[in-house]
């Protein structure tokens, strides 16, 4: 399940200009935090944080700490330059894999539902939900088959059901995903 590692690079308190040169060098100044190894200001590349983005945000990772060994971790929290997108800063919060977790997972819709083919509107209301899990059960994302609904049919949260091992945190009566009449969201014309 950890296959992914990442390789992070200690780094000591910097300026803002220090900082920036970082980033122009293609590193991105992060933190690593958890039980085992308190707080560490560290570097990671920003090409190794593209690439995990890419393939599973919610990757756990194994990252190679300064002066802690190999390490399981996860990205916690990515900051990006409102103007340019570009990362700005990362937190890896090290997990202890015999300790259940709170995460989110990813909802990804498949299959053309019935009553959009009937005319009707999809309506998505969450693309992801809260779970409680062991590290090593932890989804980067949750396929929900949704072609078999018609129109005025929906989907909660309480309709999901996870492998054995993960809990739903999310309210279970939360809306998922709905199938509207098109007409519904048109205003009535009330005659003069």
């Amino acid at each position: 399940m950890m296959s992914n590692s990442i390789q992070l690079s200690e780094r000591d308190q910097l300026s803002k200009s220090q900082m920036n040169l970082l980033r122009k060098q293609g590193q991105v100044p992060a933190v690593v935090y958890g039980t085992d190894v308190g707080s560490i200001s560290v570097t990671v590349s920003e090409k190794d944080i593209l690439s995990t983005l890419k393939r599973n945000p919610r990757a756990i990772l194994h990252a190679a700490i300064p002066q802690n060994g190999s390490k399981p971790v996860l990205l916690q929290n990515v900051q990006r330059d409102p103007i340019s997108n570009k990362i700005v800063h990362v937190d890896f919060y090290q997990l202890n894999m015999n300790i259940s977790m709170d995460s989110k997972v990813t909802i990804h819709f498949s299959g053309e539902p019935v009553g959009v083919k009937e005319g009707g509107i999809l309506q998505v209301e969450l693309y992801e939900v809260q779970v409680r899990c062991m590290p090593d059960k932890l989804l980067s994302a949750f396929e929900v088959d949704i072609s078999g609904l018609g129109i005025g049919d929906h989907l909660l949260v309480s309709d999901l059901s996870f492998h054995e091992g993960i809990e739903v945190l999310s309210d279970a009566t939360a809306m998922l995903v709905k199938i509207s009449h098109a007409h519904a969201e048109e205003p009535a014309v009330v005659p003069a």
